[in-house]
């Protein structure tokens, strides 16, 4: 049987996609091929002429789902493009209830951050794009703010804006202390089986980044 143009590319996109939420949902023990074959139409042996074995659609749906929540949450195409919503807007949604309900719409590394850490290979390689991906993006994020504090003091190269900057040139250490904050918002509002502790703690999550000390 002949296929139009494009099939096979189609076929592998709807497969990732339906992986990417089965993971996130239901962790990555979640996934099972005869199951993301049937969703697709197609048989379990006709998942290996899109994927070597179960670890590439693995690691091909963390990217997926990482790409999704740089969309979604953060106002970019992909985890690798610099556009990025305001820091504001981003904490709303990210610390958001509905996000905290639907783990297998939302971030991946708040879904699957503790289990990412075991995995190796390929896998391994897309969680940390992931997590790398997500600092960055709140980098950005804060870039694309206003300023918390306009004065001279706070904009100089020798002040504490510059004290707080990691080893690393393209994300700060108030990039680090948000993506920390955010992440581990929605993983404790996820654990906790109280309505209004969970609530607080999505409310600490959106809590804006403090402005830097003047000493």
């Amino acid at each position: 049987m002949r296929y139009p143009p494009g099939h096979k590319e189609e076929v592998r996109a709807r497969l990732v996609k339906a992986a990417s939420h089965a993971l996130r949902r239901d962790g990555l023990e979640g996934i099972s091929i005869p199951a993301l074959m049937k969703k697709a139409g197609l048989t379990h042996g006709g998942f290996y002429a899109h994927f070597a074995g179960k670890d590439e659609v693995v690691a091909a749906a963390v990217r997926a789902a990482a790409d999704e929540t740089a969309a979604r949450v953060f106002g970019g195409g992909a985890v690798g493009e610099p556009r990025a919503a305001p820091i504001a807007r981003v904490l709303g949604a990210y610390c958001s209830s509905e996000h905290a309900q639907r783990p297998g719409e939302g971030c991946v590394v708040a879904a699957l951050g503790a289990e990412g850490r075991r995995t190796t290979g390929p896998v391994k390689k897309a969680f940390a794009y992931a997590a790398r991906g997500l600092v960055q993006l709140v980098e950005r994020s804060l870039q694309a703010s206003p300023p918390l504090d306009a004065s001279p003091a706070s904009s100089s190269t020798d002040g504490p804006m510059s004290a707080r900057r990691t080893d690393s040139p393209t994300v700060s250490d108030e990039a680090l202390d948000v993506a920390v904050r955010m992440v581990g918002a929605v993983v404790l509002a996820r654990l906790v089986d109280d309505d209004v502790l969970r609530d607080r703690l999505l409310a600490i999550g959106r809590l804006p980044p403090a402005p830097p000390t003047i000493p």
